[in-house]
Formats: C-alpha cells, structure tokens, sequence
C-alpha cells in the first residue's frame, strides 16, 4: 500500500507492463491501470505497491496497481495533512478507474470541515490528485451511518423528491424531477452504480 515511481521498461502478454524500480522489476497487470491510460516504454509510472508475491523459483514478483481504491486514498493521504495525521478519516472509496472515484470522509475535530480539506484552497489539493490520475473525476462526500442521508449527500445539490426503503429488499427507491434524471443515472448508469456501492446497494435502473 506505498505509492511507488518507475519507468515502463517493456509489455508483456499483450498489454500488461513491466516497470523498472531500480532494484527490481514489477508488474503491473492490464487490470490493474485505467483503460484510459496509454503507455509508452520509457513512460515514468507512479503507482501502488499492492502485493509481493513468491515465485516458484525461490523469487519474489511485486504486482503494482493504478485501479485500485487504495491507490486514491494513498494520493489523498500524500496530499491532505489531515488526512495523513488522522484528523480527517476515509470511511468508504468506490471507483470506476479512469472515470470516476467518490469518497465518503468524515472529520473527527468539529472544528475541521472534511471536505473543505480533501478539497483545498482553490480545489488545489483534489485538483493535485486529480492530475495524476489524468482528471480521473473525484466527488468528496460527507460520510454517514444512514445509508439515505449518505444518498442524498452523494447527490447533493440534485434535490430527491421522494424516498421509500425496503429493508425486507434491501432497496432504496428515490424519484427526481425529469431534468435530474439522467446526472442521477450518469454516463452508462455510471453514477448511479457508484453511489449504489457507496452506499452498500447495487443499482437497479427503473423508468416510470
């Protein structure tokens, strides 16, 4: 879970890279970087240490990621002093690599606004995160323990007309005016999916 800098070094097996640490070789997967990042060799990589794995030879294959959530959070921790001493916590990141990525945060000082720390004097700190995620959307959202209001907080400023919940279903229901319809929803019901997962519900589309 460190953030770790290299130089794409060469592909192997289509498109997964290898990337020159210095010491040692890693490689990250195809999976594991945003289908909207291209590579180059030669290309300098900042990415996650996510695993060191043994190898059948007595050797060791370190996997290096750029989709994990984790790789957010340790951008945000590099960026955001109160985020790294623990004043301001990360309860939950849901990500689309590429696209978009919420946070829901929450701050344990009264006196400290989350979201006006993720965000910083000017956006510079999100828009410092964002830049090496190659504007990779960030929405910051105030976390709660209610799954609705963390609904509502992750749409804001869309107004929700109507609410009902199903706890026998484990659904959440909500009705917006025609106009908000299709940001609730999101490019390929992507927004929707991502607060559904924030929220602890998968998305389920419904027109009517």
């Amino acid at each position: 879970n460190e953030l770790i800098s290299g130089t794409v070094k060469r592909f192997v097996r289509g498109a997964n890279l290898i990337i020159d640490l210095g010491k040692v070789e890693a490689l990250m997967p195809m999976k594991e970087y945003p289908k909207t990042e291209k590579y180059h060799i030669g290309d300098k990589v900042l990415a996650l240490l996510q695993s060191v794995n043994d190898t059948e030879n007595g050797g060791a294959e370190v996997i290096l990621s750029r989709s994990s959530p984790e790789f957010v959070r340790q951008l945000m921790i590099q960026e955001v002093p109160e985020i790294s001493d623990g004043t301001v916590v990360i309860e939950k990141i849901v990500r689309d690599p590429g696209y978009r990525c919420k946070l829901a945060i929450r701050s344990l000082d009264i006196k400290v606004d989350p979201v006006g720390a993720c965000v910083g004097k000017r956006g510079m700190r999100v828009k410092n995160v964002m830049r090496e995620l190659l504007n990779e959307k960030i929405d910051i959202i105030p976390a709660s323990n209610d799954p609705v209001e963390l609904l509502q907080n992750a749409l804001s400023p869309i107004e929700i007309r109507k609410i009902s919940v199903n706890e026998d279903e484990d659904v959440i229901s909500i009705v917006v005016d025609d106009d908000d319809f299709a940001a609730v929803l999101g490019k390929r019901g992507m927004n929707a999916r991502l607060n559904g997962d924030l929220i602890g519900r998968s998305e389920e589309r419904r027109v009517g």
